[in-house]
């Protein structure tokens, strides 16, 4: 026997054997934009965890700030918690855009949630432009989305949901979305929407749901400009996917597109031409692609 060995006692637990689970991440990154002799500045850049934004970029100019929201894990796991909130003073022009899908992994129990809150002051504008956010099978995700405009200020902004990865034969068969929008003008509810998609529910397959689609996308545009005749130019733009449906609907200071399909590329193709026709009467500037959208 060596020396200082029990024999009788236990053996420690082999490398292999499984870890207690850990808390998800937890991350939140608070911008605010001013304005200053003619340029839009990133006065206030706070973060905790892995939330980032790189620098400021002026492809167009000082007086339009983009700014690219990185999230370095590049997937969002069960347990995971983002809050993301800008806010833009006086006049000022923001673009905020992401370097690539968003991605929900599956969860064997705890919820993942990622939280928007952008405000958005007089005269100011802010374009919410993410690339598509994919949800796994068997992901428990939910997402809000709260933006506050005052009286004359601006905002186009898009989200485009994949429910499943549709390349690799996958479909929402477990798990749940919990999605929530509030649209607020001074104060008052522009448009105000809620929805939970569970895995599985024969509503995803349902005329009065998705009607099988697989990608559901949604803009939202409201500002001055926003008239009859513009709602009929937007309507003569075709959607690139055949068979997908679309349509567009002019609400009391609000514009809404919707698209139903199965690839994500062609909504956001689509949702890229309304943004180029609708950008100049609301924002007052032709369209300028973010470059992260060509990488």
């Amino acid at each position: 026997m060596i020396a200082g060995v029990n024999p009788a006692a236990p053996l420690p637990a082999p490398l292999s054997a499984p870890l207690p689970p850990t808390p998800g991440w937890r991350a939140r990154l608070s911008l605010g934009f001013e304005h200053r002799l003619g340029a839009t500045i990133l006065a206030r850049r706070e973060h905790f965890g892995p939330l980032r934004v790189q620098k400021a970029l002026y492809p167009e100019g000082p007086e339009v700030c983009h700014a690219i929201l990185l999230h370095p894990p590049s997937g969002i796991a069960g347990g995971d918690r983002l809050d993301i909130e800008a806010r833009l003073a006086p006049s000022t022009r923001v673009l905020l855009t992401t370097p690539g899908a968003g991605k929900w992994y599956r969860s064997a129990g705890p919820e993942a949630t990622q939280a928007l809150r952008f405000e958005v002051a007089s005269g100011a504008g802010l374009e919410w432009l993410p690339q598509e956010t994919i949800v796994f099978d068997a992901a428990r995700a939910t997402m809000t989305t709260r933006v506050d405009l005052a009286a004359n200020a601006r905002f186009l902004g898009w989200d485009v949901l994949c429910l499943g990865r549709r390349a690799a034969g996958e479909c929402l068969q477990a798990g749940h979305v919990a999605l929530s929008t509030r649209l607020n003008r001074s104060g008052r509810p522009l448009w105000l929407e809620r929805g939970r998609l569970q895995g599985g529910d024969p509503l995803l397959g349902a005329r009065a749901g998705l009607a099988g689609f697989s990608v559901s996308a949604t803009l939202l545009a409201s500002g001055p400009g926003l008239d009859a005749d513009l709602l009929a130019a937007c309507r003569q733009i075709e959607h690139p996917e055949p068979g997908a449906r679309h349509g567009l609907t002019l609400l009391p200071d609000l514009l809404v597109a919707r698209s139903l399909g199965h690839s994500s590329e062609a909504a956001r193709h689509y949702f890229t031409r309304l943004w180029a026709r609708l950008r100049p009467p609301l924002l007052g500037r032709d369209a300028a692609a973010p470059r992260i959208w060509n990488t």
